[in-house]
């Protein structure tokens, strides 16, 4: 049975709202962000927090101050960063001792890249925008290669951020943790619909996988 509730956490930015799926028995814990106007009732996140639960996993969406504070579009990378800490160490606090995944779509994948810390079991990283459309020499990979725990990419494939062949060049090039990369076919930067439940099936398998390993 999945309970869901939203609870405030304090930054120093001002209140955050961490919105929680979570079945009865609590086996891991997905904190996700969203992109950049913040929201986070999108095809992709809505579709994980749906399916995760089944499976033990909790899925914990989470509005940044300045989303919650009214703002359309955040500020400038890294300024939300300590803000998304705040919610990561208030996912450990109320969940001590399980496997806990941050990460987000776009913008949000972003910050889960930047911040990642070698306790976390891994990363989800929807729609990584490797670059801004039609720019690509002004790669992010600096954000993506440091992380030094596997990493999951779920991206469509017409994404004008990033197409399939440019991410498998990039992650071609050294990195630091594990990456899996799954194509949506038809998606943009943006997942339709009926993408959702793909998108939910990667990251259930991706997180299954993670939870398995650490029992060993």
């Amino acid at each position: 049975m999945t309970s869901s509730d939203t609870r405030e956490v304090a930054t120093p930015d001002g209140p955050g709202l961490l919105h929680v799926a979570a079945p009865d028995q609590v086996r891991g814990v997905l904190l996700l962000g969203g992109g950049h106007s913040g929201q986070v009732r999108t095809v992709d996140l809505d579709a994980v927090a749906a399916e995760l639960p089944g499976h033990g996993w909790a899925v914990v969406t989470y509005e940044l101050p300045w989303r919650v504070a009214g703002r359309k579009v955040g500020p400038r990378p890294p300024a939300s960063d300590p803000a998304w800490l705040c919610g990561v160490e208030a996912v450990r606090a109320t969940w001590p001792g399980v496997p806990v995944v941050t990460g987000g779509r776009s913008a949000g994948a972003r910050i889960a890249c930047r911040t990642w810390e070698a306790d976390l079991a891994g990363v989800v990283a929807l729609s990584f925008p490797l670059h801004p459309p039609g720019k690509p020499a002004q790669s992010r990979l600096g954000e993506l290669a440091p992380v030094g725990v596997p990493v999951l990419l779920v991206s469509g494939a017409r994404d004008p951020f990033g197409s399939p062949a440019e991410l498998e060049q990039a992650l071609a090039e050294p990195q630091a943790g594990p990456r899996e990369l799954v194509v949506v076919a038809g998606a943009t930067h943006s997942f339709p619909r009926p993408a959702g439940a793909r998108v939910a099936a990667a990251v259930a398998e991706f997180v299954g996988r993670l939870a398995a390993d650490r029992s060993v």
